[in-house]
């Protein structure tokens, strides 16, 4: 006679100790009960057992006043069946280094000591185009002309810099973060610029103070009294917000407040039911990660959607609404990537998303491509052949290995298949912004990178980025229109 045993491995945490069943079982259920009652509530695979126990939930542990030994099975449920390491990323097509032609490298001219790009973008609204760009150490906002030589400097003299601005014909509207690193200090302001093409650029008044790190500002008519109030997103740290500031005239504002939490960095304000109204897409990056929707019932009144959810531990860090099939209704160009918080690892799920809109905002993900650190990713029709290619930033690569995740271009081959492409001179810089614009007015869109060349990275580049140039332009010399 045979006898046949079967034993089943028990789980084990972070040490190699073995972790009971019933505390597993425990531990899910608080977890479910206490962690998702806040957010997504994350799998254990999404990280491995070292960062949950060291990282993520220590940080996690004084926002839930539960005691010890119930803390102690949600440990033993994350560690119990987190995964020892990290898998690897999965490609459907490796990034080629070579071949795209269509994009030449400049760099500005002059150098510039400690780069710290916060902002860039390519000014069209005046006759002379011409390239702005924001600065930290030292706070500044700097114009350059259409072959990168820089006319105009307005030192700012802020601890923290523009991450956002609204350009007009002559002024602009300016977002200061106040400071870039996490905190719930409120010093963040909009101000305008007086930026006429044939005078300096000044600095005028102050619109709004005491914000908590604003990232946006979107002007946009909400209650359709004639008069231009104001989007704000404050993306803050433990308390942040999403308001709008209402216009009564003669310079006075009513702040109302749609969402009250943390992580509003991106909006888009779109009427997409056709009703006359502003509707508003935003993107929370903070706890409770997701895309919501708020249509514009009247009167200052919105309805609340949250149209896709994302996981706490993801880091979302942009979207965009763009239609790539074509069938005129708008899609969601979505990354994720942001490692500077307590799960420093590189992550297989960072990268680009594409979810299809079903014409009733139902979002079903069609296209993902892997890139570790993802930060941002704008969708254009680059080589003009119809169809919409992707322009990607990463800011946390992995630059040791893969340091062509930096900038990645993907080209459109049709039926959702892309084709990556990198440049050699996307390793001179860690970007950390990208905007997209027609500087030289030939009818393609051209490309800026801006360098952050400071900032807390566990992968270091064999590129001292310090070195690099403060942004650099890959300007389109495709042959299409």
């Amino acid at each position: 006679m045979v006898l046949l045993y079967s034993c089943k491995n028990p789980a084990r945490d972070a040490a190699g100790r073995p972790i009971a069943d019933s505390s597993l079982e425990k531990g899910r259920l608080l977890a479910v009960a206490y962690c998702g009652s806040c957010h997504l509530l994350p799998e254990p695979s999404l990280l491995n057992k070292k960062t949950w126990e060291n990282g993520v939930l220590p940080a996690m542990r004084p926002r839930l006043a539960l005691p010890k030994l119930q803390w102690q099975h949600i440990i033993d449920y994350y560690t119990g069946n987190a995964p020892d390491t990290m898998p690897g990323q999965r490609r459907p097509v490796a990034i080629r280094t070579t071949g795209l032609d269509i994009f030449s490298a400049e760099k500005p001219a002059g150098a510039h000591s400690t780069p710290v790009s916060s902002f860039v973008a390519i000014d069209t609204s005046r006759a002379k185009r011409q390239v702005l760009v924001g600065t930290m150490l030292p706070a500044a906002l700097l114009r350059y002309d259409d072959s990168l030589g820089l006319v105009d400097s307005l030192p700012l003299g802020m601890k923290g810099g523009i991450v956002d601005l609204d350009i007009r014909k002559e002024d602009m509207i300016a977002c200061d973060i106040g400071i870039i690193n996490p905190n719930d200090s409120r010093l963040g302001t909009v101000f305008a610029i007086d930026a006429t093409s044939s005078g300096k650029m000044r600095k005028t008044n102050t619109l709004f103070r005491e914000l908590a790190r604003p990232v946006q500002i979107v002007p946009v008519d909400i209650n359709m009294d004639g008069r231009e109030d104001y989007l704000v997103c404050e993306f803050g740290n433990l308390k942040g917000a999403l308001s709008w500031m209402e216009n009564e005239g003669d310079g006075k504002y009513v702040r109302h407040v749609l969402r009250s939490s943390p992580g509003a960095i991106r909006a888009y304000v779109r009427d997409y039911n056709h009703d006359g109204l502003p509707d508003i897409w935003v993107l929370f990056a903070q706890g409770e990660e997701g895309i919501f929707l708020f249509t514009n019932k009247g009167g200052g009144v919105f309805d609340q959607q949250e149209v896709l959810r994302f996981p706490p531990v993801y880091g979302s860090s942009y979207f965009e609404l763009a239609d790539f099939n074509q069938d005129g209704i708008p899609d969601i160009l979505y990354t994720c990537g942001d490692n500077a918080d307590y799960s420093q690892v590189l992550k297989p799920y960072h990268g680009v998303y594409i979810f299809i809109n079903d014409g009733k905002n139902h979002f079903t993900q069609r296209y993902f491509f892997p890139i570790n650190g993802c930060y941002k990713a704008m969708a254009r029709d680059f080589d003009g052949d119809g169809d919409l290619d992707i322009a990607t930033i990463s800011f946390f690569a992995d630059y040791v290995h893969q340091p062509e995740e930096g900038f990645v271009y993907l080209e459109n081959k049709g039926s959702f298949q892309f084709q990556p492409y990198s440049l050699p001179a996307a390793r001179w810089g860690r970007w950390i912004t990208m905007n997209t614009g027609d500087l030289d007015g030939n009818g393609k869109d051209d490309i800026l990178l801006g360098n952050f060349s400071v900032g807390p990275t566990p992968w270091k580049s064999a590129y001292n980025w310090k070195e690099g140039p403060l942004f650099l332009l890959l300007r389109n010399r495709s042959s299409r229109r």
